[in-house]
């Protein structure tokens, strides 16, 4: 009698994996779904509108047995994946930041996907590194960055995954460089700084960099500023710290929060840092993209005085997730921090110290060549068409700010920079309604409170309506309706059809 192994090689017909012919085939019929699914993308509710665990009850328990054909699958992708997708390249997708696609950035994700090397260091892929260093350098040039942050200076650049990764990354070089001069034993010492408006990512490096919690200083932002990082209230910080016996270590300063794209300023954020040999980041995930307009660029005077700088090119820049842009000044920090040199991976290349191996500018090993998108972004739309691209989409945003300041009932919340607004239900609007408290409120804290409830409930029915897909921030204790526009499929009709949207539904709550 024979093996179970004999009997499953006689029952069924053998496959490669790798199959030209076959992924040819298959390759069209995929090429066309996604197509087909990005013409019919406004057709799908924006948010999706499956239950918690829906998934589960529509799939087999096991994975199947036997082989099934590529038309089978992408049927149950359109009957079970899709539902349970949120459409991020919808026109009607107003979220978070975008994630703007391209069809570049997606041939070249096919690319990189397609050639599938494992790009760590020179020699296991020197077009794989060499591109990267070339497309950083170009990139660094259409942002004005100052000669030291690029290849062509002492600086260079590499590409991340994330902001996550980017900003773990320069807090490890800061921590590392410092502790050599001080001790290692005075980690315990060591402060990192920014701002209540900085990105969640920073006060999750500095813990997973080994910075005591407790010297994390999220430093209080107002209303009156705009809510940016002030740098009196850092000097402030500072100086509390120092007189605790405290070390100050890292700055991240931000062009364009999370919540409302505050822009914190940058020359006088790094004046009182380098007091004190403070390593500044500038994380401009979202906004950096702009900055390649002349109109924006400004945005980041004083980057001269920083020490890394990064963006998002996943985000505002056409450029499939991920890819996040990475600057140093100091190379040599970072590798000081995350090189590491096993046997198998020594070389001639490396060794003699003429190539750049990134493993040893990251988190990882092993990384992808996510260059080869980044490059067919910027050779096929070229600088003037990235730039009119941004720049369509500031245009829109200030149309959407104009209806919301036509409308009384609503109010912007901060300044718009780029292409997002900011706004809530107006508090003044609902008192003088009878709805609420007869048209009276006792104090300004319940006007905060009643708009708040109202904004949210507002926000709520807009995205279980799927017609639009928008979220949410609270700066200064007001709940804030976000309007990002930035995906690459939306048009001027889209953002006035996003707008009636949101009026009815006020209506339908004041009414």
């Amino acid at each position: 009698m024979g093996s179970l192994h004999e009997f499953e090689n006689k029952s069924v017909s053998p496959i490669k994996p790798l199959d030209s012919e076959e992924f040819r085939r298959q390759g069209h019929l995929i090429i066309d779904f996604i197509a087909d699914y990005y013409k019919n993308a406004e057709k799908y509710p924006v948010r999706s509108q499956v239950e918690p665990g829906y998934l589960r009850k529509r799939l087999p328990e096991s994975a199947p047995y036997n082989p099934e054909p590529i038309e089978t699958i992408l049927k149950d992708v359109e009957e079970h994946i899709v539902p349970g997708i949120t459409h991020w390249q919808s026109p009607n997708y107003f979220a978070y930041f975008p994630s703007s696609g391209s069809t570049a950035g997606f041939l070249g994700e096919m690319l990189c996907s397609g050639f599938n090397v494992v790009g760590f260091n020179w020699v296991s892929s020197p077009a794989a590194t060499e591109l990267e260093n070339i497309v950083m350098d170009w990139l660094g040039e259409m942002l004005k960055l100052p000669k030291s942050f690029l290849f062509s200076g002492n600086g260079g650049g590499v590409i991340q995954g994330t902001t996550c990764e980017a900003i773990l990354c320069t807090i490890a070089a800061a921590r590392d460089q410092t502790l050599r001069k001080i001790g290692t034993e005075n980690i315990g010492k060591l402060v990192v700084y920014g701002s209540d408006q900085t990105h969640s990512a920073l006060q999750k490096a500095a813990h997973i960099a080994g910075i005591d919690p407790k010297n994390f200083r999220a430093i209080k932002t107002s209303k009156s500023s705009s809510f940016c990082l002030s740098p009196d209230s850092l000097q402030a910080t500072i100086d509390s710290d120092i007189e605790d016996g405290l070390i100050p270590l890292f700055l991240c300063a931000t062009i364009g929060t999370t919540g409302i794209t505050a822009v914190d300023p940058l020359q006088p954020l790094c004046a009182v840092a380098k007091r004190y040999g403070i390593w500044v980041h500038i994380d401009a995930a979202y906004a950096g993209s702009a900055c390649i307009c002349p109109e924006f660029r400004h945005f980041l005077d004083g980057i001269e005085n920083a020490d890394s700088f990064s963006f998002n090119a996943h985000k505002w820049f056409f450029t499939n997730l991920d890819c996040c842009c990475l600057w140093v000044k100091n190379p040599n920090a970072l590798i000081q921090a995350l090189s590491t040199n096993p046997e198998f991976l020594r070389n001639k290349a490396s060794d003699s110290k003429e190539v750049v191996d990134y493993k040893d500018w990251q988190i990882t090993l092993s990384r992808r060549f996510r260059a080869l998108k980044l490059w067919l972004v910027l050779r096929s739309y070229g600088v003037v068409n990235l730039r009119n691209f941004l720049r369509s989409h500031v245009k829109m945003a200030k149309v959407f700010e104009e209806l919301v300041g036509s409308d009384k009932r609503f109010e912007m919340v901060a300044p718009r920079y780029f292409s997002m607004v900011c706004f809530r239900v107006s508090p003044s609007v609902l008192f003088k309604t009878n709805k609420y408290e007869n048209g009276k409120a006792d104090n300004d804290v319940e006007k905060v409170e009643k708009s708040n409830e109202v904004t949210e409930n507002l926000l709520q029915k807009i995205n279980a309506s799927g017609k639009a897909y928008m979220s949410h921030a609270i700066v200064g204790g007001m709940y804030v309706i976000r309007f990002a526009i930035g995906a690459s499929l939306t048009e001027d009709h889209h953002v006035t059809a996003a707008w009636k949207v949101v009026q009815q539904h006020l209506d339908a709550i004041l009414n």
